[in-house]
């Protein structure tokens, strides 16, 4: 059973930084792309960040530039590092995992199959 775990969420002023983590568990995880999410209160998710064979990225156009995702094989963990936090960052941010690699580090959250619980991060101004 395919078990993903993020942490690393919480409270920061603007200009602050976060580093969140997932851990994946049950699959082969460093041969599928993985990817951050995020769902701000009334709104829909939106793709943040993707991973391909720890190297190959995509970002929304909205943190590029400040954030930045990457892979541990050995620790079967990925990572986003959130720099330069704005309060328009705030919401619930899942991490996602995918049994495909057709269409590398896509940030379409239909092509996702494998989710985590979230973990909150919160920026005030």
């Amino acid at each position: 059973q395919v078990q993903l775990v993020e942490s690393g969420g919480g409270s920061v002023q603007s200009g602050g930084s976060l580093k969140l983590s997932c851990v994946a568990s049950g699959y082969t995880y460093t041969t599928y792309p993985m990817a951050w999410f995020r769902q701000a209160p009334g709104k829909e998710r939106e793709g943040v960040a993707a991973i391909f064979s720890e190297s190959t990225t995509n970002y929304a156009d909205s943190v590029k530039g400040r954030f930045t995702i990457s892979q541990d094989s050995a620790r079967n963990t990925a990572y986003l590092q959130m720099n330069e936090l704005k309060p328009e960052d705030t919401a619930m941010y899942y991490c996602a995992a995918r049994s495909s690699k057709i269409g590398g580090p896509t940030l379409r959250e239909d092509r996702y199959n494998y989710w985590g619980q979230g973990t909150q991060v919160t920026v005030s101004a």
